[in-house]
């Protein structure tokens, strides 16, 4: 066992798949306890809020200010805020207008000194619209009140007068340290269509998903082996019945199946593990003939022959004699059924047929929200592409476990 345990520790394959496996097991067990609450709760009025922390302007304005002069604090604000249409809008003005410049898009610092001294309000170039020529003026104000450094005012209503009266000036050198804020609030992957924290969210589908997995692969494995053994080891009519079986299932499209199932169900009684005991029950097909073949060939093995004709029972015999010897197959169809069980639920969730929304998220269930609300055609990334990279990793990752411990069994594949 110790050289075993060696064997597939040693193994490239194995240990890279393992630890990209660890990772995401560990985002899994720590971000919740970081932040726990319910995964599903909306924390934000808006929709699709982009990655970043978050400050709250009523508890900022009255913390404590410093005064910081930085260089280039007004063109660091105007690079933030100056998008890159705009930019090439600029340049297309210049081009319009027949002045030649020497500027990039990214090059923030020359864009706006070649457009405080060439950009003229009355220049009319020819061919341009009024509708574009307003288009540059607005342009303008805002750059230029992007670069003025006149203070901001906070005024409040007063209770007396019920006019407006000044509470506070704020000078664009006046800074807040975040620390000091009450209400800071990280969110690295921003939020989801319904205001939820799709880092949380995502941390929790991926348990709900791998529990999926888990229950699938495990019944289909049961059942695949179950039936494989019977088969392999009685053969005769029994192995032909079984057989019988399951060529049907073999015949019958087992997603196809999965959908007639899932969909005669009903919406409220699919909870996670009723998906997976479903998913499982639609996928033991391979796993039993592979089984089957893999019994064939030891049940007239000498030790095998031995155990029948000192009396052993047929689970013994099983269990003793056969199983140790397809046990590392077993263990290898339990990670790829664990594998095909994930995939297989982000499908269904894909098509409206998954677990039911109101409890538990899912890596499919997040994937059919962000499709359903177009984060895909609006540029929302954060809300799918972290699902997406989720599931593909989970399934490379024990693809790549399945393999590794396939050259440490399988005597052909070692090098």
């Amino acid at each position: 066992m110790k050289h075993l345990l060696q064997q597939i520790l040693q193994s490239g394959k194995f240990l890279t798949g393992f630890i990209i496996f660890l990772f995401i097991l560990l985002l899994m067990i720590f971000y919740p306890m970081i932040n726990p609450g319910d995964p599903l709760q909306t924390i934000s009025i808006g929709t699709f809020a982009p990655p970043g922390t978050y400050v709250s302007m009523y508890d900022a304005l009255d913390t404590e200010l410093n005064v910081f002069k930085l260089d280039n604090a007004a063109l660091n604000r105007l690079d933030s805020v100056l998008k890159p249409e705009d930019r090439v809008e600029m340049i297309m003005w210049f081009e319009s207008a027949g002045v030649k410049v020497d500027v990039t898009l990214n090059d923030t610092e020359a864009l706006l000194a070649a457009w405080n001294e060439y950009y003229d309000s009355s220049i009319q170039p020819s061919g341009m619209t009024k509708a574009k020529r307003n288009y540059y003026k607005r342009l303008n104000d805002n750059i230029t009140r992007m670069l003025a450094t006149i203070p901001k005012v906070i005024a409040k209503i007063s209770e007396e007068s019920g006019e407006l009266v000044e509470v506070r000036q704020i000078k664009s050198t006046d800074y807040i340290n975040t620390n000091k804020v009450a209400n800071v609030f990280n969110l690295p992957l921003g939020t989801d269509n319904f205001g939820r924290n799709v880092l949380k969210e995502l941390a929790s589908a991926i348990k709900t998903s791998l529990l999926i997995g888990l229950i699938a692969g495990s019944v289909a494995t049961l059942i695949g082996l179950t039936l494989g053994l019977v088969a392999g080891f009685l053969g005769g009519l029994i192995d032909d019945f079984i057989m019988f079986i399951t060529n049907i299932f073999t015949v019958i499209p087992s997603f196809v199946l999965l959908i007639l199932i899932s969909y005669s169900i009903g919406q409220e009684q699919r909870g996670a593990a009723t998906v997976a005991v479903v998913i499982g029950l639609t996928s033991w097909i391979w796993t039993a003939r592979a089984v089957r073949s893999q019994v064939i060939s030891l049940r007239n093995r000498d030790h095998v022959n031995l155990s029948k004709l000192s009396g052993h029972s047929f689970f013994r015999i099983m269990v003793a004699d056969i199983l140790p010897y397809i046990a590392s197959y077993v263990v290898m169809a339990l990670i790829l059924q664990i594998s095909a069980a994930i995939l297989a639920e982000a499908q269904l969730s894909m098509l409206g047929l998954g677990p039911k929304t109101t409890e538990v998220p899912t890596l499919g269930l997040m994937m059919k929200w962000s499709m359903l609300y177009s984060a895909h055609l609006n540029g929302y990334w954060w809300s799918y592409f972290p699902v997406i990279l989720t599931i593909a990793l989970i399934s490379f990752s024990l693809n790549l476990m399945n393999t590794g411990l396939d050259q440490v069994f399988n005597p052909t594949l070692r090098d």
